[in-house]
């Protein structure tokens, strides 16, 4: 037999399991001076309905619920009802964690994987998403994320303790995508433990679960200043 004709066997794909997104915009915008970012315009419209737009169009997203202020919930649902994965707009909670959990009780019964996103990244792709679900659907737990550029210094009292690799950091952004039941245990778990984690994946990482990294993309930015808001209308600009 010719060695080198022999082929491995195709991988088999495992079925994508429907995924509904939560996406998070909820926060007082504090540091935007006096600009409403869920609102804030990006050539013309709205930013929030850039977000929603871009996983309405994605095929890996079976139903969305948008997470906001409770004075944003009409207007909002105004901006989306043309979007007909938006299953909900809720109140988000007092914390981040919280406003999660309550978006993760809207979505329906079919969902088995969870997308959180933060509605403030309105340049995300449907190819980032794509990816992350597609990776969570295969291991559970998935998140973009980029390489940091920047030397990161570990300091305590202005004084530098350690320097660790740069080759070994990354970036995390969203969607972070989880198995459903995962996350709303890791979100439960954390609530009793009193524990205030950053992300969701540190809520997932806390049960000991490995998050899979995949792809980013740089210009997945999460607007929380004017300047982030003028770099946002540059990056679309280049993206049409």
């Amino acid at each position: 037999m010719d060695i080198t004709k022999v082929t491995k066997p195709a991988r088999k794909l495992l079925k994508l399991k429907a995924c509904g997104a939560v996406i998070v915009a909820a926060g007082t915008a504090s540091r935007m001076g006096g600009i409403d970012k869920v609102m804030a315009q990006l050539q013309g419209e709205p930013m929030i309905v850039r977000t929603v737009r871009t996983f309405q169009n994605c095929d890996a997203i079976s139903e969305i619920v948008i997470v906001t202020r409770e004075d944003l919930i009409l207007p909002i649902t105004a901006l989306v009802r043309e979007m007909p994965k938006v299953k909900a707009v809720v109140c988000g909670g007092k914390s981040r964690q919280e406003s999660v959990a309550r978006g993760l009780n809207a979505l329906s019964d079919k969902v088995k994987l969870a997308a959180v996103h933060d509605g403030a990244r309105p340049l995300v792709t449907w190819q980032v998403i794509d990816r992350a679900v597609r990776a969570a659907n295969t291991y559970g737990a998935a998140a973009p994320a980029v390489p940091v550029k920047d030397t990161i210094k570990v300091v305590e009292g202005r004084v530098v303790k350690n320097t660790p690799d740069r080759a070994t950091l990354f970036a995390v952004q969203t969607p972070q995508v989880f198995d459903f039941d995962l996350l709303r245990g890791a979100l439960k778990k954390a609530a009793a433990d009193g524990a205030a984690v950053t992300d969701d994946c540190s809520a997932v990482e806390r049960m000991g679960m490995s998050v899979k990294i995949v792809e980013g993309d740089e210009r997945n930015i999460k607007v929380t200043t004017p300047m982030d808001l003028k770099i946002a209308e540059m990056l679309l600009e280049e993206m049409q």
